[in-house]
C-alpha cells in the first residue's frame, strides 16, 4: 500500500547530492575510469595481477603500462615461469624504461643467456638478480652478465644462482669478486628447509646463496647444523656443514642426521627426521610410521583422537581385500 504522501506516477526524489571528497570518485565511476584505491593497490600486486588488471580496461591498461615505478622490481613465477621467452621477458623490462632495480626470473627455462644481457643492458641500475633453476643459463653467460653489470654500476649487492648447471668453482671466485657486498652478510649461516629448494628463492641476507661444499667440492646450496654441539666443533670440515647430497637433514628441524638414526626412525613419507623430531609426532596404527608435518595432509581415516592410517597401509589393505574377493 502506497503511503498517502506519494502516488504511483509520482517522480522518484532527485539523488542526495555527493558528500565532500567523494566528487572525484563519483566522476571517476560515471566515467568509467578505475578508482583511485585500485590504482594505488596495483603497487601490492604480483605480475600475473598486473598483467590480468591491465586487460580489464584502457584505464587500467593505461595505468599499469604507464607507470615505470610498478615495474622497478619484476618477479617471474610460477605458473608464468614456463611461458615466459626473451622477447617476452624484454617487453616486461622496457616497462621500467631502464629502472628496473630487481630481477626474479624463478625457473624460467626458456630465458637464456643472450636475452638477458638484453635485459640488464638496458637496465644497467640492477642491484638483484635472481635465476634460480633457469635451465636455459650457463655459468659462462651468467658470468658476462654480471661483469657487465659491475663495469657499468657496480651495484649488484645479491644474487641467486642455485640450479644453474655446470658453475665451477671459478666461476663462483669470479661472481664473488664483482659483487658489492657487506661484510656483515657474509657471516649469515642458512639452515636447511625444504622451502628453500622449493620456492626456489634464498630470501636471506646473503650476496650469494651458493658455495663450495667442502664435503663433495660441488658448488651448491651448502647447509650449516642446527643443533648446537655441532655448530661449536671449531672443524667444520670433518662435521656436518655440506649440501643436502652429501649430509642427510631433518626436515623440521634441519639438523643434521647420522646413518644409525636414518635406519631407526623410517616415514610414511620421502623425508627424513632425527630422533626426537620422530618421537614427537604420531605414528601410523598399523606401522607405526609418522608423516612430517609437510606431508601430514596425506593421513587417511583419521580418527577424532588423532590415529590415522598412512597411505601406504591403507593400498596394502585396499589390495588384500580386494584379492579375498576374487576368490
Amino acid at each position: 500500500m502506497l503511503p498517502t504522501t506519494a502516488t504511483a506516477s509520482a517522480p522518484p526524489p532527485p539523488p542526495p547530492p555527493p558528500a565532500a571528497g567523494a566528487g572525484a570518485s563519483a566522476s571517476a565511476s560515471a566515467s568509467g575510469e578505475p578508482h583511485a584505491a585500485l590504482i594505488l593497490a596495483l603497487g601490492h600486486m604480483r605480475l600475473r595481477e598486473l598483467l590480468a588488471c591491465a586487460r580489464a580496461c584502457r584505464g587500467l591498461r593505461e595505468a599499469v603500462a604507464g607507470d615505470p615505478l610498478l615495474w622497478r622490481r619484476l618477479v617471474v613465477e610460477p605458473p608464468l615461469s614456463n611461458r615466459i621467452t626473451d622477447e617476452a621477458l624484454l617487453a616486461l623490462a622496457d616497462r621500467a624504461r631502464g629502472t628496473l632495480r630487481s630481477l626474479h626470473l624463478l625457473g624460467c627455462p626458456r630465458v637464456s643467456d643472450a636475452g638477458l644481457l638484453r635485459v640488464v643492458q638496458r637496465n644497467p641500475g640492477v642491484t638483484e638478480l635472481f635465476v634460480p633453476k633457469c635451465t636455459g643459463l650457463t655459468a659462462d653467460g651468467l658470468v658476462k652478465i654480471i661483469q657487465f653489470l659491475h663495469e657499468c654500476k657496480g651495484n649488484l649487492s645479491r644474487v641467486r644462482l642455485h640450479g644453474i648447471c655446470r658453475m665451477t668453482n671459478h666461476h663462483l671466485d669470479v661472481i664473488n669478486s664483482l659483487i658489492c657486498r657487506s661484510s656483515q652478510h657474509d657471516a649469515h649461516a642458512l639452515y636447511y628447509n625444504h622451502r628453500v629448494r622449493e620456492v626456489l628463492n634464498t630470501d636471506d641476507g646473503r650476496p650469494i646463496d651458493v658455495d663450495v661444499c667442502p664435503l663433495c667440492r660441488n658448488v651448491r646450496l651448502v647447509f650449516d647444523c642446527t643443533r648446537t654441539d655441532c655448530r661449536e666443533v671449531k672443524d667444520v670440515w670433518s662435521r656436518c656443514r655440506g649440501c643436502s647430497f652429501c649430509v642427510a637433514r631433518c626436515e623440521t628441524c634441519g639438523g643434521c642426521i647420522d646413518l644409525e638414526e636414518l635406519g631407526e626412525t623410517g616415514l610414511a613419507c620421502s623425508d627424513f627426521l632425527c630422533m626426537d623430531c620422530w618421537l614427537k609426532l604420531p605414528k601410523c596404527s598399523t606401522c607405526n610410521r609418522p608423516y612430517c608435518e609437510r606431508h601430514s595432509n596425506l593421513k587417511e581415516n583419521l580418527s577424532p583422537s588423532g590415529e590415522f592410517t598412512c597411505q601406504e597401509c591403507t593400498a596394502f589393505a585396499t589390495s588384500f581385500e580386494s584379492l579375498g574377493d576374487g576368490d
